[in-house]
């Protein structure tokens, strides 16, 4: 094998393709340099003039970069198949991807984790798939599925998987859990990599949280916690994605500590992927946050090959995989060419390469069951005058609260002439009939209900409205449907949805059907008076995830993730 390589190097052999006239990065000195790619099958053999290649692209006044690598993402939050994710990302310069899959698993199980294993073998993307280690996020909701530490000591050694996904029950790691230790100590007997999820945990905690061995975060909310985090040797993610833009992060990165730096999407749904595009807009982003080019390609590509090793990725050098992107330039970052194993796969913003051949087994259809309900169901009987309020920023993840008096009359609150909303997340697993039930401010909505089957990460049915006939009506759309996207206009009597046939959170059409149809529910959702600073139905889909601060609403009813426990929505 070796052989082929080493003569093509030497010129001895001709190489199957070479890139001329261009300059490229090079992430071992830091520089710019000029210089001939040559490849041969599936790897770059040299660097210079000379070389001869059996297909010989021109690319005068470009400038080539290592295939990028997202460190962490979910393919489930893009509403599509693994299949037509590649084709969405590749032409934008993704080569590689750290997948965890954790959305389908707390559906599915893992067979949600073999799907997306499987899927992954009919496209030119690296899809490296994490074992997602919380399922479910937390004991205190009803997911479709469990994974324990025998699940995840039996299945961390597979070849197909790369190793253990984020750990967000942090309460459960310091507080030394014998079934989360199982699950640390198998991955540490298989030697992979464990991802980490630990936002505002400082200090001691932090101490012990990593004594588990976990080797990453991408939930750093504040400069100092990700200063402390990279000081204690943490590879941080910078998150770009939909609805988390770490942008003020990039004032924590210095020359010293990029190195612990890496850049990922982590949520990222089509329609956003369709408008600005996946890591290239990430490092447009990052770049005009003030961060150098070179060093933000260094966090976007060889960064993340050594925190999850991947050998002999992220960097164009002799021996290293052919996985390369032309850019027009270093501040634009449009993806003219892209190489995957030394194939061209894209060009223009366009894949070369054909999704039809999808892999879609029975079981991840039909997975929407819900008992029936009444409109008398979504009513929100107060014992007090005042109740606890969720809050909501324009941006982040974060939520707080809030204590207000709220009026009653037969047996309901009284949303009118108030920016207060109805939140309820309807449990859609095993028909348990369990309905959350909370109050938000400041979202926006307003005139009917909007819903969706994302609901991070048990992934029940979540709903905001002002109108108990609409939430209803919401409800059993999406159980017709198999789940998806839903609004109801009360004044039009106009019921419109996007469909998510694939375990209720990603659709099986192709991925520009799905862009044009959610891209039509998201403008109406603003229409309907959706706060425009917010990801329309993205930023709903964060409201349930009862690992992230302050207040969370699950099936089982509101939490308050500081105190780790339920709490009522009537306040003194």
């Amino acid at each position: 094998m070796l052989e082929k390589y080493i003569k093509a190097a030497l010129k001895e052999t001709e190489c199957d393709v070479l890139l001329k006239n261009g300059s490229y990065v090079n992430l071992f000195d830091g520089e710019v340099e000029e210089g001939d790619i040559a490849i041969k099958d599936d790897r770059i053999v040299g660097i210079g003039k000379g070389y001869k290649g059996k297909a010989e692209y021109d690319i005068s006044g470009m400038t080539v970069i290592p295939g990028l690598i997202d460190g962490h993402v979910h393919i489930e939050s893009s509403q599509s198949t693994p299949e037509e994710f590649a084709a969405m990302i590749v032409p934008h310069g993704t080569t590689t991807i750290i997948a965890d899959p954790h959305e389908l698993a707390n559906v599915l199980g893992m067979n949600g984790i073999h799907y997306v294993v499987e899927a992954a073998k009919n496209v030119p993307l690296d899809i490296k798939v994490q074992l997602s280690s919380c399922v479910p996020a937390t004991p205190f909701e009803t997911s479709g599925a469990i994974l324990n530490g025998d699940d995840i000591a039996k299945n961390i050694t597979d070849k197909d998987i790369n190793g253990l996904g984020e750990f967000m029950a942090y309460p459960s790691v310091i507080g030394c859990d014998p079934d989360t230790l199982k699950k640390l100590e198998a991955t540490h007997e298989a030697d992979k990599v464990i991802d980490g999820h630990a936002p505002l945990l400082q200090g001691d905690q932090l101490n012990g949280y990593l004594c588990g061995g976990i080797m990453t975060d991408h939930e750093s909310i504040t400069i100092d916690e990700m200063k402390e985090k990279i000081s204690k040797g943490v590879y941080t993610h910078l998150r770009v994605g939909s609805y988390t833009r770490s942008m003020d992060l990039v004032k924590a990165i210095t020359p010293w500590n990029y190195r612990r730096v890496i850049l990922c999407t982590d949520d990222k749904h089509a329609a956003e992927i369709k408008k600005n595009g996946h890591l290239d807009d990430a490092l447009r982003r990052v770049v005009k946050a003030g961060l150098d080019p070179i060093t933000a390609i260094a966090i976007g590509t060889i960064n993340n090959a050594e925190c999850y090793r991947l050998r002999y990725r992220g960097a164009i050098a002799p021996f290293y995989f052919a996985d390369l992107v032309v850019m027009d330039n270093l501040k634009d970052f449009n993806a003219k060419m892209v190489f995957k194993d030394g194939k061209l796969v894209a060009k223009d913003g366009k894949p070369l390469f054909d999704t039809s051949k999808r892999y879609l087994p029975d079981f991840v259809k039909n997975t929407v069951h819900v008992k029936d309900f009444t409109a008398d169901d979504f009513k929100i009987e107060l014992k007090s005058k005042k109740a606890r309020i969720m809050t909501t920023e324009s941006s982040g993840v974060m939520t707080g609260e809030a204590i207000m008096e709220v009026a009653s009359k037969d047996g309901d609150v009284v949303l009118e002439g108030t920016d207060l909303l109805k939140m309820i997340v309807v449990e859609r697993h095993k028909m348990t009939g369990n309905i959350g039930k909370a109050l938000i401010k400041g979202y926006g909505f307003k005139g009917g209900a909007m819903g969706i089957s994302v609901a991070h990460d048990s992934h029940n049915i979540i709903l905001l409205g002002d109108d108990n006939e609409s939430l209803l009506k919401a409800t059993n759309e999406l159980r017709r449907i198999g789940g998806g996207m839903v609004i109801v206009d009360k004044k039009n009597g106009t019921v419109e949805s996007v469909q998510l046939d694939i375990a209720g959170l990603m659709s099986s059409k192709p991925s520009e059907v799905l862009q044009e149809e959610s891209q039509r529910l998201i403008d109406k959702a603003y229409a309907m008076g959706v706060d425009k600073n917010k990801e329309a139905f993205f930023s709903l889909t964060f409201l349930s995830l009862a690992v992230i601060p302050h207040l969370r609403l699950v099936d089982k009813g509101l939490f308050d993730v500081f105190k780790f426990d339920f709490v009522p929505l009537e306040a003194e």
